[in-house]
């Protein structure tokens, strides 16, 4: 029994001691391996360069048609006809609509009967009046008559006229409000027109730039609709006053839109171009670190053989696209990180890679690993 109880505690001891070995050996490749000096991070560069560059004034506004009404009728009747369809497009003078004139006309015609007697009287009493058979009073009198007569007809054709309602300029017609056989009141809407090409762009800026400004300075416009496309155009107004509340200047600028791709109300991003300014130095946005403190960049220097990188504050201006000027911290011909700035340290080793050089290495990941994968896992 002794033996046995002896045995079983000889298997448990060598049990144990091969799990604590296996223990310990993994626990020294652990070490072993985190003891080891991080491999140096991998980051894209670009060189400083200077560029001729024509800057912008960024701002953002909204598109106006340069005429836009809401057509309606002047005087109460009935739709008649309706001489339109919505979205068409219109020349000035065009019929849009009818209303009901019947009585008016038959109200005409007994106006211009009394226009005639009255003109009767008028040369007869004009005849009489040579031969003192009547008074001057009397003659005066039947001549305003005549005159009232023709005022009320005049009156009343105005009236039949403005049943008849017409496009008072060129452009383009919405959707129609009204129905056939329906009464419209005085100033019932009835369809909106607008004039779109050309049209204009309104937009504010501060009142810092004003000396900048000028009547016909070119801009260029971006719409969401299309965002592949850039509109040139000019500015035609600059607003006299500078808003008291926002202290802007407001500005206009007058577009072509011979395909009418711009419509009035879009949302719309303008840059006012600037005099072309010589040897302006500039790099990628994404090369900026921006903070609260100031913006800054990583340099890229050799010491020792080695690739560091340097933090610099540098002082940035315009913007125009992706790139971005710079005005201090940074010479011509310098090297900035371009990607991967959030990994880094001031004084820390790096690793150059181009961006297009990483696409061939992703051809052949089947044969071999990726040095910039295995730095990754780790």
């Amino acid at each position: 029994m002794f033996v046995r109880i002896l045995l079983v505690l000889m298997v448990l001891a060598a049990v144990i001691g091969a799990l604590a070995y296996v223990k310990y050996s993994q626990i020294q490749s652990e070490i072993a391996m985190f003891s080891q000096p991080m491999p140096a991070p991998t980051v894209n560069a670009v060189t400083v360069e200077t560029t001729a560059w024509e800057p912008t004034l960024e701002a953002v506004g909204s598109l106006q048609a340069i005429q836009g009404v809401e057509v309606n009728n002047e005087v109460a009747g009935q739709v008649t006809a309706i001489t339109f369809e919505s979205g068409a497009t219109v020349k000035e003078g065009d019929i849009l609509v009818r209303l009901a004139d019947d009585v008016d006309r038959a109200d005409l015609e007994g106006l211009q009967a009394a226009e005639r007697l009255a003109q009767i009287k008028v040369e007869r009493n004009r005849s009489l009046l040579k031969g003192r058979a009547v008074a001057q009073g009397d003659f005066d009198e039947i001549s305003a008559q005549l005159d009232q007569a023709r005022a009320q007809v005049k009156a009343k054709q105005a009236t039949i006229e403005k049943k008849t309602i017409r496009a008072p300029f060129d452009g383009q017609l919405g959707i129609r409000r009204i129905d056939l056989g329906q009464f419209l009141a005085e100033g019932s809407p009835i369809v909106p027109l607008q004039t779109l090409d050309p049209i204009y762009v309104d937009y504010a800026l501060p009142e810092r730039h004003l000396g900048l400004l000028s009547v016909g300075q070119q801009v260029q416009v971006r719409v969401s609709a299309h965002p592949d496309r850039t509109f040139d155009g000019v500015i035609q107004v600059i607003s006299p006053g500078i808003d008291r509340g926002t202290r802007n200047v407001r500005v206009r600028a007058g577009l072509s839109n011979p395909d009418l791709a711009l419509r009035p109300g879009m949302f719309a991003r303008v840059a006012t171009l600037l005099p072309r300014e010589e040897a302006v130095l500039t790099i990628p946005r994404e090369a900026i670190a921006f903070n609260t403190y100031g913006d800054a960049v990583f340099v890229v220097r050799e010491e020792d053989g080695k690739t560091l990188v340097e933090r610099r504050q540098v002082r940035t201006g315009a913007v125009r696209g992706e790139e971005i000027a710079v005005l201090e911290g940074l010479v011509a011909g310098e090297r900035v990180v371009s990607s991967g700035q959030v990994k880094l340290g001031n004084a820390q080793e790096v690793r150059i890679v181009d961006a297009q050089q990483d696409a061939p290495a992703a051809d052949t990941s089947e044969r071999a690993p990726e040095p910039d994968s295995e730095d990754a896992a780790r």
